[in-house]
């Protein structure tokens, strides 16, 4: 079983769309018995709290689902649980590197890099614009599936 955790600044935006669009993704290639999601939060800020509400708007627009989900923080110990951790920007790599030490095993990566981008997923905390982090999400999603299917699975 390959397991991979999406990680974001506060879990209740960015990663947890993450998480879901993977998770559609997954389904819809019959590999949900094969692959993993979840995602946390580098910060404390928002644990305990759900999805937020525009984010969870935004995946409904695509008939996805996100009810349960609430923001947990990523933990050193997550390390050796997870074979990929992929983050939506620099600073969330920078906080996974700080969490849990190093990166010795090269587990760490930004979601963008699986679709040939350097960039940072747009943040709709700052940006109010849910549709184009869900458009960037689901680009790195989708590259990330082509990935772990010819170099994981």
């Amino acid at each position: 079983m390959i397991k991979v955790m999406f990680v974001c600044h506060g879990n209740i935006c960015r990663s947890p769309m993450a998480e879901f669009i993977m998770k559609k993704l997954i389904a819809d290639s019959g590999l949900s018995d094969e692959v993993a999601v979840a995602s946390s939060a580098t910060s404390t800020e928002e644990l305990g709290n759900s999805v937020y509400p525009p984010a969870k708007a935004e995946l409904a627009k695509h008939s996805i689902g996100c009810g349960g989900k609430c923001a947990v923080q990523l933990r050193k110990s997550d390390y050796d649980k997870y074979d990929l951790f992929i983050g939506m920007d620099t600073a969330n790599i920078r906080n996974m590197n700080r969490i849990f030490g190093s990166d010795s095993d090269g587990k760490i990566y930004k979601l963008l890099t699986f679709a040939g981008r350097g960039d940072d997923v747009s943040d709709p905390w700052y940006s109010c614009d849910f549709g184009k982090a869900y458009s960037d999400i689901d680009e790195g999603c989708r590259g990330l599936l082509k990935y772990i299917r010819e170099e994981m699975l």
